[in-house]
Order: C-alpha cells, then structure tokens, then sequence
C-alpha cells in the first residue's frame, strides 16, 4: 500500500513544522506550504529526507485566495513529480498569525487578517483541495484552547477559532459520502514564537502560565506534533466531527 502523503499549511515554522517531523518520522510523506521563510521550510525539508522521508515545499500566502487555484496545480505537479501520486491523503490547515488585541482597541485591520488567515483560508482552501484528495481521507483544522477558556486580548482571534471548531462539524457530515473525516484540534498554552513568543522566552510569563495547568507545565511543540500524527493515524479512524483538546488540563 502507497504511504500516506500530508499537506501542511504553515509548516516552516513552529507547530506546522513539528507536525511535518513526527507525520515523517511516521513513514507519511510531506507537502508543506511558507509563506516567507524559503530557507526554513528548505531546511525542513533536508532534514525529513536525510532521515529517510520524502518531503516538497511549495510558497504559499493563505490569505490571498486569487492564488489557490494555481497553488492547487502546484500540489497536482508536486505529487506527481516527487511522489508518483495524484492525490494527497490528509490536510492540515494549519497556518495562522498569533494577533493579540484587546477587543475595544481591535481595528478592521486586524480583524480583516484574522478572517483572512484563520477562516476564510480554511475554507476555500480547502475547497480548491478537495479534488486532490483521497476519498477517506483526513482532515485536521487547527483551533485554540481559548475557545474553551479565555485571556485578555485574544478574542477575535478566539471568535475566528470557535468558527474553525463550526465550521469543522459540518464539514465532516457534508464530507462524509467521500468517507472524508473531519476533525480540530485545540492546543493550549505551547512554548513557540505564538504572540511573540513569551511564553517560550519569558521565564515568569511560563511559570504564571504553567500553574495554570492541571500537569504543571507549559505545552512543548512535540507534545502538537505528535498529537497530530496520532489524531490522523487509523488508531483514532472514527473520531469524526471532534475537537481535541491537547493542553495538558488547563484552566479546568
């Protein structure tokens, strides 16, 4: 049987890549999408396949729509040429910007972004992919603990997630006669560059943050990755129309 190929959006950098690593370390093949960073998402690339895997980085703005027809071309040619393959088996959308406003200080500027990148990119992103993809194949959109829980200067970026977490419910019933399913995943507090990174490089931003959590830590980039790589496997094949909650207990 053919491996497994994964589209990632956003995979140069911070989740996405970690994503891409365990989904390699996995034997799945990867396609991942940059934006900007040509040199990181080149060396990403390196590395799976001096490990073994197989793996092409395709540029990529989400947020500019006019380009997802031609970008869907680029995967058709990208799948053909590296892995002998017309289809893709799984999407993970998850390219995104960590914007932090407080909601009276929120400009339309800002609110055009997050609907740009967090929701309308999802959407008819996903809709320009879907005839690449495999019937019974896998979806993942990526959602956020403040969904659940809330802090202050996050909630347009949070409304736009719990849209994510909607519009994925229905995905996977308007999907489902091609056997696709559809899932999020909602990650809490993780130590990355997200909102400009202090809760990776603030010692006292991590330590409020981490009492916070029933596990007593802040979440790690692999602690995402591989929860993607799980979610994705057959060993959660009938999870459908979820979200999970991948945020060691916080704010329970």
């Amino acid at each position: 049987m053919a491996a497994k190929i994964a589209l990632i959006t956003g995979a140069s950098r911070g989740l996405g890549r970690n994503m891409a690593l365990h989904l390699a370390a996995r034997g799945v093949g990867i396609v991942g999408t940059y934006r900007t960073g040509r040199d990181e998402a080149n060396a990403l690339r390196q590395e799976i396949e001096d490990k073994g895997g197989k793996a092409a980085m395709c540029a990529l703005d989400v947020t500019d729509t006019a380009s997802f027809s031609s970008f869907s071309d680029t995967v058709q040619s990208v799948l053909s040429d590296k892995f002998g393959r017309s289809r893709f088996d799984y999407l993970v959308n998850n390219a995104g910007v960590g914007l932090r406003a407080q909601f009276v200080e929120t400009t339309e500027e800002q609110f055009d972004v997050l609907v740009d990148t967090h929701l309308r990119a999802p959407i008819f992103l996903t809709q320009k992919l879907l005839p690449r993809m495999e019937d019974g194949g896998r979806i993942l959109n990526v959602s956020s603990g403040f969904v659940r829980f809330t802090l202050p200067g996050f909630s347009v970026y949070s409304a736009m997630k719990a849209a994510v977490e909607v519009l994925s419910r229905f995905m996977a019933v308007e999907l489902a006669e091609r056997k696709i399913r559809v899932n999020t995943i909602a990650p809490g507090a993780i130590a990355t560059d997200f909102a400009g990174g202090s809760v990776r490089d603030n010692e006292a931003v991590n330590a409020f943050v981490a009492q916070g959590i029933a596990l007593g830590r802040v979440g790690e980039p692999d602690d995402i990755g591989r929860a993607v790589a799980a979610i994705l496997s057959d060993d959660l094949a009938w999870a459908n129309g979820t979200s999970f909650d991948v945020s060691g207990g916080q704010l329970l």
